[in-house]
């Protein structure tokens, strides 16, 4: 029995204040996306398997939690929003060719063991905006993180961005297979420069081609880099890709917001969709990005509908750790309130109950128990960060507890009624 207490490696429950604070996150960042004018959408925890298979550049099959249903379809635990949301635009918006805004909230699970302590079920908050096609967009995009960054308490984070097409016009210009191309990308992917160089030695390229492919270790840096970068390039792919960072970086000056932004053209992601401007979000305290996005074009014509589309998505989990670690102070509602009465009072505590709760106040209503102290319930409210109790000592009489500044009073329970905001 005592195994079933214990939850599976990879998940954890959260509860009490961390639980507030959590969702306290969730609905600060929520209201960003609600000025920007994005609409919620929810969908389905699972949903069959080929939603997410490899053709649209998801999660690979064995790192799926997979179920079937009883006509043996497979079923897979969402991996990843953004395949779930472009399924539901090219259904219910398949004619719609102006801008569409959509935003959500919720879990996906990744069954991997080499996550470096990282959960597998992961709470994630984020908005893609589709139809638009523009550097506009990538920058609102972008902005749109920023201001989330902020509005959750952290003003120390940078934003990393790059640019897909910079990497894929190189290997177009080498004019390489898709298998040595899929190496190379992992390479760069996770940063195996070495790796990189022995593989280069091994295969016949143009020395132009190896000297890019050999710079990226060092293709970072602030808006001067895109400079350094069009010069070890000469095909029109990359030499777009830069213009199109050049255009976004513009945009994003207008908000002053160039302080937040470096780019790194070695920032390509494990998910295949994206085909354009890519970005992750760092700050102090997590080993990795807690935002993570960017733009993905062909996405959507695997559902059916030809439509641009770019989005992001924050892993609060990683949020969390970060703001705690960096000391940023979450405030938490605690204003809950006990009213504590015996037998004898019961009808004058429910009365009073209910007319508290509908002035807003948040009230627990407990009998006492002859097995204990008043001190008792004193500790438990302070325990479990109530802000004070009510004890009925008669139908007329209060004794009044602040747990806030520890101190004891008493009132009428008619000062109580006419006074809803006494604790």
């Amino acid at each position: 029995m005592e195994k079933l207490l214990h939850t599976p490696e990879g998940v954890r429950d959260i509860y009490d204040n961390e639980c507030k604070k959590k969702r306290r996150i969730l609905h600060k960042l929520h209201h960003v996306l609600s000025l920007y004018s994005y609409n919620d959408i929810e969908t389905p925890t699972f949903e069959y398997f080929d939603i997410f298979n490899r053709d649209t550049g998801s999660a690979t099959s064995n790192e799926m939690y997979k179920l079937f249903d009883r006509e043996n379809n497979t079923l897979v635990l969402r991996p990843d929003m953004t395949p779930s949301i472009a399924r539901c635009v090219a259904k219910y918006y398949a004619e719609e060719e102006l801008p569409i805004r959509l935003c959500y909230q919720g879990n996906t699970f990744l069954n991997t063991h080499n996550h470096q302590g990282k959960l597998n079920e992961i709470t994630q908050l984020g908005a893609e905006l589709i139809n638009d096609s523009s550097s506009a967009a990538d920058a609102e995009v972008i902005t749109t993180v920023i201001d989330c960054f902020i509005a959750s308490g952290i003003n120390d984070f940078q934003i990393e961005v790059g640019e897909v097409d910079f990497f894929k016009g190189i290997m177009a210009e080498a004019n390489v297979d898709d298998n040595t191309a899929a190496q190379i990308h992992h390479l760069i992917h996770n940063r195996n420069f070495f790796g990189l160089e022995s593989m280069l030695k091994e295969i016949d390229l143009p020395e132009n081609i190896k000297k890019v492919l050999l710079s990226f270790d060092q293709l970072f840096g602030g808006r001067e880099m895109l400079e350094k970068a069009k010069e070890l390039v000469t095909n029109d792919i990359s030499l777009n890709a830069i213009s199109r960072l050049e255009k976004v970086y513009k945009a994003l000056s207008y908000s002053y917001y160039e302080q937040y932004i470096s780019f790194d053209f070695s920032l390509l992601s494990r998910y295949e969709y994206y085909t354009g401007i890519i970005f992750r979000g760092y700050t102090y305290g997590t080993g990795d990005a807690v935002v993570k996005g960017g733009r993905y074009n062909n996405l959507l014509k695997q559902y059916g509908k030809d439509a641009s589309a770019i989005g992001f998505a924050f892993y609060i989990d990683d949020l969390m750790t970060a703001l705690s670690r960096q000391k940023v102070e979450v405030p938490v509602d605690n204003s809950d309130n006990i009213i504590l009465y015996e037998m004898e009072q019961q009808k004058s505590a429910i009365l009073l109950a209910n007319q508290l709760r509908k002035t807003g106040r948040k009230i627990e209503l407990i009998r006492k128990s002859k097995k204990k102290e008043l001190s008792d319930y004193a500790a438990y409210g302070k325990n479990n960060h109530f802000s004070g109790m009510f004890y009925l000592t008669s139908d007329s009489t209060v004794d009044i507890y602040d747990f806030v500044s520890d101190e004891k009073g008493s009132a009428n329970i008619n000062d109580i009624y006419g006074t809803a905001a006494v604790v």
